[in-house]
């Protein structure tokens, strides 16, 4: 018995029920959402505060760090360690109280912030602090580091909303405080003696101003501030204590809140007017630049960013109150007053929620900077007094100008915290020394400045060692003092705050080796380097939130499954891991790559909803390509990684195909040797394939009409005729005379995603030639009408095949986008109620914008769904996977259907998610053609 296995069998024998000792978790836990990586010994999920206790007790007896984490969102590496690794996420994740008269909470620390939301929204409460990430970090990590968010201003941090903690320190002894009241324990008996001799220096050199989080915030242990351990805990950063229940302050929001959004030359302005927009007392008050704004266009696309005031930089300054009156009356103020070259208020809640989503999208998205290079957290959520900001912004930009570096500056401006990623280059010869020197001189600026290090994510492994240049030998002493007190065995979370690890110890890019040879994709945006596109993977963590509140598509198996393993940070650290070699080992072939691999269902929601655009299906079917070259293949590859090549043979006989399929023995074994769970069903094969059926009708449009392209998939050709038929009666009632290619093309869908990368680009490169010629290099539209398919085309073709097939990508269309762009006026649909399933695959690579725009023109009661239907393409079809595409579609998809009648039309585009709701609600879905189709037949003369 190895080490490992042995301390995790003796951390079971103490009746803790969820140890993970094995590689893979240990690599998914190795990171959080820093820079940095320190693979754990084990992983513990507790499930209540008795083996919370017991796991304290056997890392002190056993001298192992300990380290809690909640969601792993931490920036700073304040959520990794050597020893045991302890996720309340899985397990104590319960709202175990609500006082809705008193307006508190207890709660677990392993709480999702939204969740605790949505518990107590029915009583018309709410908990304040509102970090961006807030759809996935959890009550115990906003505690860990003090978070606070956009509304500080109005509701303050998490340490100014929290009420009471029970938890356990570090020298094992059960806490219980509240606020003005922190018991007789033996440790805070000697805590007062602490702060009894260090009084002076508290009182002078911590509580400066509301962002001031590095170090301990000690100035709550002053004695007219109440001595309030709780708070002080709040911010420690898992160093002092173990948190395991929580009680909260809940708060209403106002009745009536608007929107001033202010336009600045630049963003060093904007800085200098915000403690002129502070004096109307904001809820909120918010700084972009033109930076962001160009990368949320580029990203998302122009109809992203709303319209903006003149100006390069803006405030987002949220007014709110009980009087109507009174706000309106104070964002006059704040327009009169900030010396805004330009303003607009906004009262429209649609038009105020676009906006913030700039701020929140630019958030993510500075993890690319403007350079386009990889940026880093490290330097990430500095703060200064508010009035100084201006001038600090200003020095700032020279720094980076000065270090040759770039980033997306934005952040909290009201509370004086700047965020930014820098594009320093870590992944380069020389790179982490001048990572250590830029934060070394940052650091002494934003002490020339009077600020903090830290304004909400805390120091962790990143700014501890930088403590000395912000706070005295006095306070530094007073820290180790707390420290001791608490957990003089050093047990909790060791590195961070107290004896910090060096700066650039640990760090997780540098220690990767490039992998750029014999790749079947060509990672262009990452310079052909498959360990730089791996590497985009900061951790956030947006893949963990519920996509039902987050909107979008990522990641459906993790909703699923809940487990770490099967979100897209998950894969991508065991990836990470696997390139690092040192801990992960086998290469492309090791076993813990291809059980984080398997749940991936190849959705391609990370690609759109990642905020730095992490292609897991890229990834997996490079995996796949790699490991099976020239090696033999599951059955399935062949099966469904084929299914072009037997759905041809098959139109040859297809009634003899059906027949063959359909009987018990002969179907049951063809499922059993194609690798198929034995609850599918095998779909049938057209009788008359579209093609034949094409070129067997007479068409009676002009010779005048516009030519379009309609690529032919093979779903449609073979399965689904129907669709191909309804597309050529929409296009041609558009105006459209239809061409089809002189063979049948494909898009090489089925063997990318079984990784036949080789296979895919041969059939690639015939299909962009065919296309290419009989448009005329771009003359004459293409449109797909399987969304995967198009989806290739426009995306994974140019990554597979290279430049030559940019103009077909850029000469693709989806049927809506077409009748959009042409300006069609659909038929009426007036009183027809719409349950849309967009593809995947749509909504990642072309959105479904042109659709919706589309239904809407048409007057259609549209009820759109997120997320993936569960069986996209082969996935759901193959043995193992079964349960999982049925707890994903019953996330969005599966309950729509049962809630409406059956006269209310399930619109899905995909083949896949056609064939879902068939195998699991015997529910037939429409294409849009087919409901375009149909609505014109009906109006059609006799």
């Amino acid at each position: 018995m190895t080490t490992v296995d042995a301390l995790a069998k003796a951390l079971r024998e103490r009746n803790v029920r969820d140890v993970l000792s094995d590689s893979t978790s240990r690599a998914l836990y190795s990171s959080d959402a820093s820079l940095y990586r320190v693979q754990p010994i084990l992983v513990v999920r507790p499930h209540d505060p008795d083996e919370v206790g017991a796991v304290v007790e056997f890392c002190r007896d056993e001298g192992i760090a300990l380290t809690p984490r909640g969601a792993g969102t931490s920036v700073a590496g304040n959520a990794i360690g050597p020893g045991v690794v302890i996720d309340f996420s899985r397990h104590m994740n319960r709202v175990l109280r609500v006082d809705a008269d008193a307006r508190t909470a207890v709660v677990q620390p392993g709480l999702v912030q939204v969740d605790l939301q949505r518990a107590v929204a029915p009583v018309g409460l709410r908990f304040g602090p509102d970090p961006s990430t807030f759809t996935r970090c959890t009550i115990g990590g906003m505690m860990g580091n003090n978070a606070c968010g956009s509304r500080t201003l109005g509701y303050g941090r998490t340490s100014d909303n929290v009420l009471g903690l029970r938890g356990i320190s570090g020298n094992g002894e059960e806490l219980s405080l509240r606020a003005g009241n922190a018991g007789q324990s033996s440790t805070v008996t000697v805590l007062r003696e602490v702060v009894g001799a260090s009084l002076a220096t508290i009182r002078t050199e911590l509580g400066r101003f509301g962002r001031q989080v590095s170090g301990y915030a000690l100035e709550h242990l002053l004695p007219e501030r109440g001595y309030d351990v709780a708070r002080m805990l709040v911010g420690s950063e898992g160093t002092l204590a173990v948190i395991t229940e929580a009680t909260v302050r809940l708060v209403n929001d106002p009745t009536y809140a608007v929107l001033v959004v202010l336009g600045f030359d630049d963003i060093a302005s904007a800085g200098d007017a915000s403690p002129r927009v502070l004096l109307a007392k904001p809820t909120a008050c918010e700084g972009i630049d033109s930076r962001i704004v160009d990368v949320v266009r580029e990203r998302r696309g122009p109809q992203a960013v709303p319209d903006l005031p003149a100006g390069r930089a803006w405030l987002f300054v949220e007014i709110a109150g009980e009087s109507l009156d009174d706000v309106r009356t104070r964002a006059r103020q704040v327009v009169g007053d900030s010396g805004a070259i330009d303003a607009r208020v906004v009262t429209d809640a649609a038009q105020k929620a676009a906006l913030w989503r700039i701020r929140a999208d630019g958030a993510g998205l500075a993890g690319r900077s403007p350079a386009g290079l990889p940026a880093h957290a490290g330097w990430e959520d500095a703060a200064v007094p508010p009035d100084r900001l201006g001038d600090y912004l200003r020095d700032f930009d020279v720094l980076m100008d000065d270090f040759n570096v770039s980033g997306l500056p934005y952040g909290h401006f009201g509370d004086g915290c700047m965020h930014v990623r820098i594009d320093l280059p870590l992944d380069r010869p020389g790179g982490t020394v001048v990572f250590r020197e830029f934060l070394v001189a940052a650091a002494k600026l934003v002490a020339q400045y009077g600020g903090s290090l830290s304004g909400e994510h805390g120091d962790g492994r990143a700014r501890s060692e930088l403590l000395p240049l912000m706070y005295s030998p006095d306070a530094l002493r007073a820290f180790a003092a707390v420290k001791h007190c608490f957990d003089p065995h050093g047990v909790l979370n060791p590195g961070v705050v107290v004896d910090p690890r060096p700066l650039d110890a640990d760090l997780r890019v540098p220690a990767a080796p490039v992998i750029r040879r014999s790749l079947g994709f060509a990672y262009r945006e990452d310079g052909g380097d498959f360990t730089q596109a791996v590497h985009r993977c900061t951790g956030v963590g947006k893949c963990r939130a519920d996509n039902r509140v987050s909107g979008g598509v990522m990641c459906p198996s993790f909703l699923a499954t809940r487990e770490e393993k099967d979100s897209t940070r998950g894969r991508a650290r065991v990836l990470q891991e696997m390139i690092n070699g040192t801990n992960v080992r086998g290469g492309w072939r090791s076993p813990e790559v291809h059980e984080a691999l398997d749940l991936c269902l190849s959705c391609k929601g990370c690609t759109s909803d990642c905020p730095t655009g992490v292609d897991m299906p890229a990834f997996k079917a490079e995996v796949l390509h790699q490991s099976y070259r020239h090696r033999l293949r599951p059955a399935s590859h062949y099966s469904l990684g084929w299914l072009p090549r037997w759905a041809r043979l098959a139109s040859v006989a297809p009634r003899l195909v059906n027949g063959a399929t359909r009987a018990p023995v002969l179907g049951a074994m063809a499922l059993w040797v194609a690798g198929v769970d034995s609850r599918r069903n095998i779909p049938p094969f057209a009788g008359q394939t579209f093609r034949a059926w094409f070129h067997s009708r007479r068409s009676d449009q002009p010779s005048s009409s516009r030519p379009v392209l309609l690529f032919v998939d093979s779903f449609t050709n073979y399965f689904t005729p129907e669709v191909g038929r309804a597309t050529v009666t929409v296009l041609e009632a558009a105006g459209y005379q239809v061409r089809l290619t002189d063979k049948q093309r494909c898009c090489a869908l089925t063997w990318i995603s079984t990784g036949q990368l080789s296979a895919a680009k041969r059939t690639l490169r015939r299909t962009i030639d065919d296309l290419d010629i009989i448009t005329d290099h771009g003359r004459v539209p293409v449109v797909g009408m399987e969304p995967s398919c198009t989806a290739v085309l426009r995306s994974d073709a140019i990554d597979l095949v290279g430049e030559r097939a940019a103009p077909v990508a850029a000469n693709v269309r989806t049927l809506a986008e077409l009748l959009t762009e042409s300006q069609w006026k659909p038929p009426r649909l007036s009183g027809t109620h719409v349950v849309a399933q967009p593809h995947c695959h749509h909504h990642a690579v072309m959105t479904w914008n042109a659709d919706a725009a589309l239904l809407a023109a048409s007057d259609a009661q549209v009820q759109r769904l997120g997320g993936c239907c569960g069986l996209a393409g082969n996935f759901g079809v193959e043995k193992g996977h079964y349960e999982v595409s049925v707890a994903v579609a019953e996330q969005q998809l599966m309950p729509a259907v049962r809630d409406v009648g059956e006269d209310t039309v399930v619109l899905a585009d995909g083949y896949s998610c056609r064939t879902q709701l068939w195998d699991l609600a015997a529910r037939r879905g429409l294409h849009l053609s087919e409901l375009l189709a149909s609505a014109l037949a009906e109006i059609a003369p006799p």
